[in-house]
């Protein structure tokens, strides 16, 4: 293994990116091309295990001599996925469906290198609080977290929408769990934290 292993994270998602600069790894973010659209009937934990595996995996095609990763997150209110709502009507939609619900914020994620392939699934349950539309509306013109599931940016001003949160890991409810992901490191011999490199 080398002391600088060339790493490529699978997504454009700049939630991911900041989270994986926190290892302090070089890396490098290449954004898969792929349709992301559940299959009839499949889960929001399947759909999410799935597209986490298919990210890496087109990411690696490329890439055979790289590490990747890739990482998926889904919304499940009852079963329903609630996936990013793009626009700030589909937001509000959203928004007020999961008032004083429990939701489960499936992440799953993914690392491939030669002879390596691991998936993960981290669940993360939120109950939401009731509030007002005006408050849900004043949030989302702030904050505009129409690329995330389930409208909820957790990690901002999103942390007034919630009344708990339960996870094994912190990191997972915005994108890309490292307690998981540093797990699969050990496991693939990928050394944290890096050695210093010679000058």
């Amino acid at each position: 293994m080398s002391s600088a292993p060339n790493l490529i994270l699978a997504s454009s998602s700049p939630y991911r990116k900041e989270l994986l600069q926190r290892l302090r790894l070089p890396f490098i973010a290449i954004a898969p091309n792929l349709d992301e659209s559940p299959l009839p009937g499949e889960t929001p934990k399947n759909l999410t295990l799935r597209l986490a595996q298919a990210k890496a995996q087109a990411i690696a095609a490329l890439h055979p001599s790289a590490w990747v990763i890739g990482s998926d997150q889904s919304a499940d209110l009852n079963g329903q996925i609630i996936g990013k709502p793009g626009t700030h009507a589909i937001a509000i939609a959203q928004l007020k469906q999961m008032q004083g619900q429990v939701v489960v914020f499936h992440t799953s994620l993914c690392l491939i290198g030669q002879n390596f392939c691991k998936t993960i699934h981290v669940p993360t349950t939120v109950q939401f609080r009731n509030l007002p539309e005006q408050v849900l509306d004043h949030y989302l013109r702030l904050e505009q977290p129409y690329d995330c599931a389930g409208s909820a940016k957790s990690e901002g001003m999103g942390i007034i929408l919630l009344e708990k949160i339960e996870s094994q890991d912190p990191t997972a409810l915005i994108g890309l769990p490292l307690i998981a992901l540093t797990s699969l490191f050990h496991q693939a011999g990928i050394p944290l934290p890096a050695p210093k490199q010679s000058p």
